[in-house]
């Protein structure tokens, strides 16, 4: 179970080894297993900053991801350690140790700037760890946010491949960002005022009025963070203790550490604890552990190819795996529960099909809750057939049983008619009389019984028919009767028989429409899921599209201080098309023609025709 889950230590989970990412299959594997949504917390930042015991704090624990004590950096790759998210069962806390950024050793700035991506794309909260205070120097060091979108496209490339990505699209899908001031000593005061963390870091991320190369230089460092990460939170942390026991932190108890540092670090955790939100990908769905372990490993084989991961491209291919393994997933539970629920053989159809109703809808809550971007409903529309054809399986095997039980009830109470025929009992005057009440006795007896199941007329009627010829022949044998009674009980027979076809036909038609109007309420069934599928959807677009309209106007509010006219222009354009998109969204007439022309993308599924 996804909530038993509990690693004892960290595990590797992306190894970098020669300037190359390998995935961990055995981490891939953990990930897979956890069915809960995933708060994930990564933790960027230079070597030897202290990342480690952040997030070894965020753990619980006073050990775990690998602190260091010497000048060479420690952490390898990225490290994974999942926990019961404190307070919230439903969901698993993934805590990510990225390798310290800047390692004079490695000496391979690439290798660093694709470290800090996979951060950015995994996580749904970034810490970025730095020492000091946040100046021009820390904003150099923070080259790698500005290499982003080097690194990460949103969109996958058009005809125009010299267009600009919109930097409001990386809002949908990147974390929100914590910046982490360690050993920081300077008073927390601005134009002579105290002011508060978050004050100090949007004070440094202001941007210089002007168009210079040294502006410009100074500003673009400020603008990624700020264009990037429009959802941000400062602390600033004291010096735990003296230099020289820095190495021995680990082991250090809370009260051998400055209290102040202590209460920074808890109201740190707090912050993360009660603010992180689970991982989410563009369109809103929220990602758990099978689709995390995915991502990590759509992204790594991404880089290794040589190219850029692209959100757009990553979330179809998810989307293409995760919904064609919702159609197994559901399929699976619909064969369950029937097997479960489903006592063959039923006395008539209409009890397979209320059984199978049921059991379909579970199915349907199933496929919804795990399929997602199922924009053509190709994969409804496939689960849709898989379970209909599952359905008339399971109707065959019904009308199979039924007719093994009937077959044995008729041979068991036809015994004694059977001997009387082998023995030539009837074989005399008055005996085609005989043959008749005993055969009559048969069927009495036969329809008193129970648990016949569907084709217990049919077998019945068959059953009968078959006895036609040896019941003519008594008759043309028995002497007790003229001519012309032979003819008239011929003819009754025939009469009799023809009744019982007509009954048959009539059954096999009343079975088929039953089926129609099966298909016809499962195909309103998929019609209603889909709608409020839809509906979610749409909300959860609406959400990202205020997000990005709220990031364009702050980029217009900052470009405005910063005196450039001609992107605020250009900016105008974009959020008047924003607004007008979002209005549009919102209109119901829209919604309810995306749903009709989503609904014909789904196949009323006819059974075949009966006879």
């Amino acid at each position: 179970m996804a909530s038993k889950i509990h690693m004892l230590n960290p595990m590797c989970l992306i190894e970098n080894r020669d300037k190359t990412f390998f995935v961990n299959q055995e981490a891939i594997q953990l990930l897979s297993g956890i069915h809960q949504p995933v708060v994930v917390v990564a933790v960027v930042g230079l070597y030897r900053t202290g990342k480690s015991y952040l997030m070894n704090k965020l753990a619980g624990k006073k050990s775990g991801f690998s602190l260091g004590s010497t000048v060479q950096a420690n952490t390898k790759g990225i490290w994974m350690w999942c926990l019961p998210y404190p307070g919230r069962p439903d969901q698993t806390l993934v805590l990510l140790d990225t390798e310290g950024l800047g390692d004079v050793e490695k000496g391979d700035s690439r290798n660093d700037s694709w470290i800090f991506a996979l951060a950015v794309l995994l996580s749904s909260t970034l810490v970025y760890n730095s020492m000091g205070i946040i100046d021009q120097h820390a904003m150099d060091q923070l080259h790698y946010v500005m290499e982003l979108s080097e690194r990460i496209k949103s969109k996958s490339p058009t005809e125009n491949l010299e267009a600009e990505e919109d930097s409001a699209e990386y809002v949908r899908f990147f974390p929100t960002f914590i910046w982490a001031v360690r050993d920081f000593s300077l008073q927390l005061v601005l134009n002579g005022q105290p002011c508060t963390e978050d004050e100090y870091l949007e004070n440094a991320l202001k941007l210089k009025k002007g168009n210079s190369c040294e502006d410009q230089a100074f500003n673009l460092p400020r603008e990624c963070v700020q264009f990037f990460f429009p959802t941000r939170k400062c602390f600033l942390f004291e010096r735990p203790t003296n230099q020289k026991n820095l190495h021995r932190l680990e082991e250090m108890e809370e009260s051998e550490l400055e209290a102040k540092f202590v209460q920074q670090v808890r109201q740190f955790c707090h912050h993360v604890y009660e603010t992180s939100n689970p991982k989410t990908i563009p369109g809103g769905h929220v990602v758990n552990g099978r689709l995390l372990a995915t991502l990590v490993a759509i992204y790594v084989d991404t880089i290794r190819s040589g190219s850029m991961p692209c959100m757009e491209n990553t979330v179809q291919a998810l989307a293409k795996i995760e919904n064609s393994a919702a159609v197994h997933e559901a399929t699976f539970c619909y064969m369950e529960l029937m097997d479960q629920k489903l006592k063959l053989p039923t006395e008539t159809l209409q009890e397979l099909l209320g059984i199978h109703a049921k059991c379909e809808e579970e199915a349907l809550q199933v496929f919804m809750a795990r399929a997602f971007k199922d924009d053509q409903q190709a994969f409804q529309a496939e689960l849709m057939q898989a379970l209909a054809q599952k359905k008339e399986a399971y109707c065959r095997q019904n009308e199979l049983e039924s007719s093994k039980r009937c077959k044995a009830l008729l041979k068991r109470l036809s015994k004694e008619l059977e001997d009387r025929i082998n023995k030539a009992f009837y074989t005399r005057p008055g005996g085609y009389q005989d043959y008749c009440n005993d055969l009559k006795t048969v069927r009495e007896r036969y329809h008193q019984e129970s648990g016949k199941g569907v084709m217990a007329e049919a077998e019945g009627e068959q059953f009968f028919k078959d006895q036609e010829a040896v019941g003519g022949a008594i008759l043309q044998s028995d002497e007790a009767l003229t001519e012309k009674e032979k003819e008239a009980e011929d003819a009754r027979a025939r009469a009799e028989a023809a009744e019982r076809e007509k009954e048959i036909q009539r059954q096999q038609q009343a079975e088929w429409e039953q089926k129609l109007e099966d298909q016809k309420r499962s195909h309103e069934a998929n019609i209603e899921y889909l709608k409020e599928k839809m509906e979610k959807n749409r909300e959860k677009l609406l959400e990202e599209q205020n997000k990005m309209l709220e990031n364009k106007l702050w980029q217009q509010m900052v470009l405005q201080q910063a005196g450039c006219p001609k992107c605020i222009d250009h900016l105008y354009k974009q959020i008047d098309q924003l607004i007008k998109e979002i209005e549009n969204l919102k209109q119901p007439h829209v919604f309810s023609e995306m749903l009709e022309a989503a609904s014909m993308m789904l196949p009323l599924v006819l059974p075949e025709l009966i006879g």
